[in-house]
């Protein structure tokens, strides 16, 4: 990187953090820090919650895969990715269901109320697992725009990231957030916009939506995986599942549907990228923006830049305020069994900190970001069954178990390569994966309805008091 590129690139971070601090509202109560209202106690607006969304999904690991899967597989590629976003209308309509149906205030007291306690907890493990994850996979995205691997810019430039993003989430939690994601979701939108102007004029607009093969070897593994794991993969999200709770449940899922079909749009136009680089036959080497941005030139690769950073401290921002809600009012709430209490902020605060060292060790070791996606939505299968099915049920811990933990055993033994090969459907590179979450889906189904059969054929039906844990 020469001294122009460098000082272009640096000002820029350190200009984004300056701003992001000084624009982001500072919270002076819990309610406003861990809930996102304002300082009267009012709700987060639609339109604020709809970008809110929109773009605390809009990883920077996302995009980046998007393209990468484009430039792999054509339009494909990029259409498999950007299923995923069709989770948020999904996840949003059985929120609404379950607030409207039950009257729960989260996930974690729906799931204690008809699975019970234990399973809130071993839910609660789950999503910490998938939060942890989301801070090394977005600061690693940031540093390759700085640098590789091993050289002091690209770590450095993560770091300084992170730090920015801590210092205003610090200031202000979920409102902050709330706040700033409404700022980098039109800063995003405008840099896109600002990257395909840059590309389309160099390709027949034609051949460029109309590469990719629509067969199983050529991407169509993975779009089928993507279409299996969207009713399990956003729950254990609660980047995305907090913000159903914020406002009232009609608008809640109005967002939800705009800002996925949304985040649809804007995943699959920026796997074009991807198919650029495939059709100018540009090396992605594990960063098709950055490969495509550097043979554009260096206002396209500041483009990029822009775009990655954006998207990455939408999403990261939002981690330490789920991280902070999670692990300072939820869990304490779960292992007391105590009546809802919001902490201070100190604790919160405390909780951000730590993981934003803490969450940055992944980094600095290597490891692929697709698998931050892939492998964790294979784990978490067991939830679908648990929120599709859980109107066959009052109470059922046993269900909630079978089919969970049956999906994190499925999803450990693919992460350590012991599914046997016969499992796979077609021969593709996510054939394996494919056929781990289909007939996954099947078992951890047959598990949720097992206790349910079993008791139908004795005829019971238990009381909550009558909990396994």
């Amino acid at each position: 990187m020469s001294i122009t590129e460098a000082s272009l690139f640096w000002g820029f971070l350190l200009v984004y953090g300056a701003l992001m601090y000084w624009l982001s509202p500072r919270s002076t109560n819990a309610a406003s820090f861990y809930r996102g209202a304002d300082d009267k106690g009012n709700p987060v607006s639609q339109w604020s919650l709809t970008a809110s969304i929109f773009i605390s999904w809009i990883f920077a690991k996302s995009v980046t895969n998007a393209a990468n899967l484009g430039a792999a597989y054509g339009v494909v590629g990029g259409l498999a990715y950007a299923t995923y976003w069709l989770s948020i209308p999904v996840a949003g309509y059985v929120i609404y269901l379950i607030r409207t149906q039950t009257g729960a205030n989260s996930l974690q007291d729906f799931l204690t109320s008809r699975f019970g306690r234990l399973a809130a907890l071993s839910f609660a493990a789950a999503i910490l697992i998938r939060l942890y994850n989301e801070v090394w996979s977005n600061t690693a995205v940031v540093g390759g725009y700085f640098g590789q691997p091993g050289q002091w810019s690209y770590y450095g430039a993560a770091m300084l990231f992170t730090f920015f993003t801590l210092a205003y989430s610090l200031k202000g939690g979920l409102r902050s957030s709330i706040f700033t994601d409404v700022i980098q979701a039109v800063v995003f939108v405008f840099f896109v916009g600002a990257v395909l102007f840059l590309i389309l004029p160099t390709n027949d607009v034609g051949t460029l939506v109309s590469t990719g093969e629509f067969r199983l070897g050529a991407g169509m593994d993975l779009l089928l995986v993507a279409g299996l794991q969207i009713f399990s993969y956003p729950f254990h999200d609660p980047v995305l599942t907090d913000r159903g709770f914020v406002n009232n449940e009609k608008t809640m899922l109005k967002s939800f549907v705009v800002a996925g079909l949304l985040g649809f749009v804007a995943v699959f136009v920026f796997s074009l990228v991807g198919v650029h680089a495939q059709l100018n036959g540009i090396e992605s080497m594990g960063n098709a923006p950055a490969a495509v941005g550097q043979s554009l030139g260096l206002t396209a690769l500041f483009f990029m830049s822009v775009v990655m950073m954006t998207s990455a401290g939408s999403t990261l921002d939002s981690t330490f305020t789920s991280l902070a809600k999670s692990l300072a009012v939820d869990l304490p709430r779960l292992a007391r069994n105590a009546a809802e209490r919001l902490p201070s902020l100190k604790v919160g605060s405390a909780v951000m900190v730590v993981f934003a060292l803490l969450g940055n060790i992944p980094m600095f070791a290597g490891t692929d970001i697709l698998k931050a996606t892939t492998i964790s939505g294979t784990m978490v299968m067991g939830l679908a069954p648990v929120f599709l099915f859980y109107g066959f049920t009052r109470w059922s811990p046993w269900s909630f178990h079978l089919s969970f933990w049956t999906g994190i055993g499925l999803g450990v033994m693919l992460a350590a390569g012991l599914v046997p090969a016969s499992w796979a459907i077609g021969d593709g590179k996510y054939a394996l994966l494919l056929g781990v979450n289909a007939y996954g889906f099947l078992l951890c189904s047959a598990g949720f309805f097992l206790p349910l059969l079993t008791r139908r054929l004795l005829g019971r039906e238990p009381q909550p008091s009558q909990s396994v844990n």
